[in-house]
């Protein structure tokens, strides 16, 4: 018996050279989660921890390392870990829900999200943070609730990790998982497990466990997609769907994959890629990660929903960076809803300066014809100067670190300032 579908959200894309243009990688995603779900981003210098220190994720405690890189996540507002986010060594990682046979596990442990967070924290390349997750996941496993409500929402967990030089999709079933290597072209993932045959790395007894629930009968070719979900993997590029759709967007423009084309892609609602309805794309990203390592990595984020009105701003990694306060949420500590036992029982308002105006800006755009179209035209003229001079960044491989540690807090106060 199949089951239920399950709700549909997230897509993460990457494109490489040649498919992407100038000698860059392109990374971007879309976070599509429960349509009252506040989004934040939120950045979090390099630091040094004591010997024996405990970590206090989500819902479980692990041990900590000595050392963490900075990072600049976009994440639900009431957990700890992150949708997607960058560290300062350009390694780049967006998660998505899946699932698949294996039943998930409603018990507490690391959420997929914690695991961004952590890969982006301890690693300085993708292949490292897809070492990092998986020790964890064997270490610690995954589960618990991934929203913020009595009703539980679980599943299992796949990642596009990518760095200046190649990329890595890691796709999971409980404790066991399967990772590809993708140096070069278009890859793309969404909700659904899309490692077919070609399988770079597995959790050692990956192919034994599934042998012995009779999934696999040990002589034909072992297609991980195929033997622990339900997919059709000979449709999965032909059939119509999101990971399909997002496919095509990506090979439709390969070659000439930019920044400004993958925002286009992650703005596409046509494909569903842009999610309206009870769940909906809450926050953006779209990362530019160039080869030369002599120039800096570029990460744009939204932090409010809908990309098709929002803007993709920059922010670049750089000592003393000024705190993104107008995105990031307030705090509750221990009264926090979901810190406390039983928790969900209620829901604080977790939304951000940003937030609260880009919900009122958002209605004028709807609704009133003549303002919302020029409120929309200012905005997309705002992105556009901004993605222009991150462009003279990379072209003239210098910038004013003075004005970097304010781009990002500088360009969210423009865009306020054209919503009031």
């Amino acid at each position: 018996m199949f089951p239920r579908p399950p709700p549909r959200s997230c897509d993460t894309f990457v494109a490489l050279p040649p498919a992407a243009a100038g000698g860059r990688v392109v990374f971007g995603k879309n976070s599509d989660r429960p349509a009252d779900e506040v989004q934040e981003v939120v950045h979090f210098p390099a630091s040094a921890h004591p010997p024996g220190a405990e970590l206090e994720c989500t819902y479980i405690k692990i041990d900590q390392v000595e050392k963490t890189h900075a990072v600049v996540l976009s994440r639900p507002s009431w957990l700890w870990g992150a949708e997607m986010g960058a560290n300062e060594h350009g390694v780049c990682i967006g998660n998505e829900a899946v699932w698949g046979r294996e039943e998930i596990c409603d018990d507490e442990a690391l959420l997929g999200m914690d695991l961004v967070r952590l890969g982006l924290e301890r690693a300085d390349t993708a292949e490292k943070a897809l070492a990092v997750i998986v020790d964890l996941l064997e270490k610690y496993g995954q589960g618990g609730n991934c929203m913020e409500s009595h009703m539980v929402f679980t599943y299992h967990n796949s990642f596009l990790i990518a760095d200046r030089k190649e990329a890595w999709v890691l796709e999971t079933s409980g404790k066991y998982w399967a990772a590809e290597k993708v140096e070069g072209g278009v890859r793309n993932i969404s909700n659904q497990l899309s490692i077919t045959t070609k399988i770079d790395r597995e959790h050692p007894e990956l192919k034994e466990y599934a042998k012995s629930k009779g999934w696999w009968d040990g002589e034909k070719e072992f297609d991980f997609a195929a033997t622990y979900s339900y997919v059709n993997t000979a449709r999965m590029t032909t059939s119509r769907g999101r990971y399909c759709e997002g496919y095509k967007l990506l090979n439709k423009h390969k070659g000439s994959i930019t920044s400004e084309i993958m925002m286009q892609i992650l703005r596409d609602k046509e494909s569903g890629i842009n999610m309206e309805g009870g769940f909906m794309t809450t926050g953006s990203m779209v990362s530019v990660l160039p080869q030369q390592p002599n120039l800096p990595c570029i990460h744009f984020f939204t932090g409010t929903p809908d990309p098709a009105r929002s803007v993709f701003k920059p922010f670049i990694f750089v000592p003393n960076i000024t705190q993104l306060l107008k995105t990031s949420s307030p705090t509750f500590g221990h009264d926090d809803p979901v810190k406390k036992q039983p928790r969900f029982q209620n829901k604080p308002d977790r939304r951000h300066e940003l937030y609260k105006k880009h919900e009122s800006a958002a209605v004028v755009m709807e609704t009133i014809e003549g303002q919302g179209k020029e409120m929309l035209k200012e905005i997309q003229e705002l992105e556009k100067q901004k993605i222009s001079e991150m462009e003279s960044i990379l072209q003239n491989a210098c910038f004013d670190i003075n004005q970097v540690v304010n781009l990002f807090s500088q360009c969210v106060e423009e865009e306020l300032k054209i919503y009031s």
